[in-house]
């Protein structure tokens, strides 16, 4: 019994960690194509602040280990399931240097395996459909955030010779990207927590009453770490897909992408609603690029991101059902 929860620990660690290196892009990609930050420096510094972040509430990590499905439903077998399954995604679209979502990825894993093991009645389809709704919304809304923001800016910068802007910018453009890796730490490193209080409250060791499970404190240090370390190892070929092949960016474009999608990341964790912040950051890009010129955009790259968007649930689901199937007698 012990072994196997100490197993299911090890493998949230293993998922967060992948994700830190998975998503590193999301933080720093921006930053580091227009010039600001070397990528050593910018990947040292969103490690630290997603480690920082990730230590920031458990709403997020509620939903997960409770709003998914009935915790009696979700035995040792399906959260075994549903990591190797969203691990092996997150493996598979990194290799391919195509920018996709964790999120997604952790939460169709979760229902397919949930679904293979008790049925679909076992699922809260009502909290599923809010999930849904805003993983679907929120790159939508980053989008028309950015947007808006960067017209706003230029706006506001027209009368402003060209290097002034670009000097000014430069160093707004730290406090966006710190702002984005922090925001990112707070969303994504709940999910691993989340799937260890839910392998901790399926073993008997945490309570699941109340509004909010209490996390303790050894999870949110342990998850922040694989988080920040993960971070910090780098993701190259999804840095490269963000950070040059969506559009060319200057560094005022880069504050508006990244302040756009820090905004939209802060409020879901804050109503404890887990995005991706992949396809967040990934929207608001494009939104900025957008507004400069359509043609600026490159939409056959954004065609490839939107493709593993819709793939990423069902596969992960029916990844996840085929690992129960294998895990299952051993657990």
């Amino acid at each position: 019994m012990i072994i196997s929860l100490v197993f299911i620990v090890l493998l949230a660690l293993v998922f967060d960690y992948i994700n830190g290196f998975h998503d590193t892009a999301n933080a720093i990609a921006t930053v580091v194509s227009t010039g600001v930050l070397s990528a050593r420096n910018a990947i040292m510094m969103a490690g630290i602040l997603n480690f920082g972040g990730a230590l920031m509430g458990t709403q997020v990590a509620t939903t997960i280990a409770k709003g998914i499905a009935d915790s009696q439903f979700v035995v040792p077998a399906v959260i075994v399931a549903a990591l190797l399954a969203a691990i092996v995604w997150n493996l598979i679209t990194w290799w391919l240097g195509i920018p996709s979502s964790s999120s997604h990825a952790l939460v169709g894993g979760l229902a397919g395996a949930v679904v293979a093991q008790a049925g679909r009645g076992a699922l809260h389809t009502t909290k599923l459909k809010e999930v849904a709704t805003f993983l679907v919304v929120s790159p939508v809304v980053g989008f028309f955030i950015a947007m808006v923001l960067i017209i706003a800016i230029l706006w506001i910068v027209r009368r402003m010779a060209g290097h002034r802007v670009n000097v000014a910018f430069r160093k707004l453009q730290l406090l966006s990207a710190a702002a984005m890796a922090f925001t990112h730490g707070t969303n994504d490193a709940q999910k691993a927590m989340g799937i260890i209080a839910l392998a901790l409250i399926t073993y008997g060791k945490l309570s699941a009453h109340g509004a909010v499970v209490a996390v303790p404190i050894w999870v949110k240090l342990a998850c922040a770490t694989a988080m920040g370390l993960g971070t910090m190892s780098g993701g190259w070929k999804i840095i490269r897909t963000m950070g040059t092949k969506i559009v060319k960016l200057r560094p005022i474009h880069g504050f508006a992408a990244e302040t756009a999608a820090a905004i939209v990341l802060f409020t879901t964790a804050h109503l404890g609603v887990p995005v991706s912040t992949t396809h967040v950051i990934s929207g608001a890009i494009m939104g900025v690029g957008a507004s400069m010129n359509v043609s600026a955009v490159r939409w056959g790259v954004a065609g490839n991101i939107l493709v593993a968007w819709i793939l990423t649930i069902p596969v992960s689901a029916l990844l996840a059902a085929g690992f129960l199937k294998i895990v299952a007698p051993f657990f």
